[in-house]
């Protein structure tokens, strides 16, 4: 067998750990793996392959990022090229990547990605080509498996950041305001916040009221708490509001952000406390990966070898606690996993008093 494995989306601890995975379960079956880079630009461009063998992972579980590079734009269905009178216009040269892969003598393709990246493994496996997804998003908003690898590293990175603002916030009764990644879910922001021992969470599943965020403050310091840590995912959104964009990019794209910012200037008018806000951003995608991402990980890049093995095409490595399991790319690009209102860590950051500012 002859695979091929690519990684896309933003970079995640762990993608390296699942690479290995995949490289040494290759290796015990006499199989070759070829790493695509930059998404699926090494099969547009196919000098942009390498070949993985053992000795080029043997100590690559710890690092974060990735070793093959990614591609958050660069979809062949709808690639960019630019036209002789300099326009840039948008085209499917999926045609091209399916005739490179059949070429180069491919068996199956290995996709590690988010949402966007399955949806084009998907197309790809109704042009031909065999796939295997492997789910990856420090975001945890995928379908169909129980948790994605990256998240905790995603988790831990930012609860350490929220321990370290609690000194500086009780020493200066100053309120912090802490922006998490999370563009439509509030995984990071709960699980951090609760974690870290936030006092008010704001995620995009719980449109918040700035009032009543205000009034918590105000009751923490009436009972002599004079400081406030507030965590916000980047997706957060007021009632009757919408998220805050930075930057509108062509086909309707958007990049979210500030509004930790916007939080931070209203609660300072609002209660007249010092308020500063910290975005933490790609620092949450850095790093190496905690043990359990690397497990995860090992366990998910192994997984798909086996998945192969048994002609499983057209699935994704999925957690299902406490099993490894195949289920179906569509299962898991069918809708975003949202943080569900009733689940037991929302009512847990309820019963200790924090405020989702509704």
């Amino acid at each position: 067998m002859k695979i091929a494995v690519n990684t896309g989306g933003g970079d995640a601890p762990g993608l390296n750990a699942v690479i290995r995975g995949i490289v040494l379960a290759a290796h015990q079956k006499g199989w070759e793996i070829y790493g695509i880079k930059y998404g699926y630009q090494g099969l547009i461009d196919t000098k942009q392959i390498v070949h993985l063998t053992p000795e080029y992972v043997w100590d690559i579980t710890n690092i974060g990022g990735t070793i093959l590079g990614s591609a958050i734009r660069g979809d062949p269905f709808r690639y960019p090229v630019k036209k002789p009178d300099g326009n840039v216009v948008e085209t499917d040269i999926s045609g091209m990547v399916v005739s490179n892969f059949n070429a180069l003598g491919f068996d199956a393709l290995i996709v590690i990605g988010g949402d966007g990246s399955l949806r084009i493994a998907s197309k790809f496996m109704e042009k031909g080509i065999p796939v295997i997804g492997i789910p990856k998003t420090i975001d945890n908003d995928i379908s169909a498996t129980a948790i994605t690898f990256g998240f905790d590293s995603a988790v831990n990175t930012a609860t350490e950041a929220i321990d370290k603002l609690h000194t500086t916030a009780k020493s200066h009764d100053r309120v912090m305001v802490v922006e998490v990644m999370g563009r439509y879910t509030g995984w990071i922001a709960l699980h951090s916040g609760v974690s870290g021992s936030a006092d008010v969470i704001l995620i995009p599943e719980i449109p918040f009221d700035i009032e009543k965020v205000c009034n918590k403050i105000k009751q923490l310091e009436f009972i002599g708490q004079n400081y406030a840590i507030v965590v916000a995912a980047e997706g957060a959104m007021p009632v009757g509001g919408k998220v805050t964009v930075i930057e509108e990019r062509p086909g309707g794209e958007v990049r979210l952000g500030g509004i930790g910012k916007k939080v931070a200037d209203e609660i300072e008018d609002r209660t007249g406390k010092e308020t500063r806000v910290i975005v933490l951003g790609h620092l949450q995608r850095g790093g190496a990966p905690t043990t359990f991402d690397r497990l995860l990980s090992l366990r998910f890049g192994t997984a798909a070898i086996r998945f192969i093995e048994a002609g499983m095409f057209g699935t994704m490595v999925a957690l299902h606690p406490p099993d490894i399991c195949a289920v179906p790319i569509e299962e898991a690009i069918g809708q975003m996993k949202s943080v569900p209102l009733d689940s037991d860590i929302i009512q847990t950051a309820r019963s200790l008093g924090i405020s989702f500012g509704d």
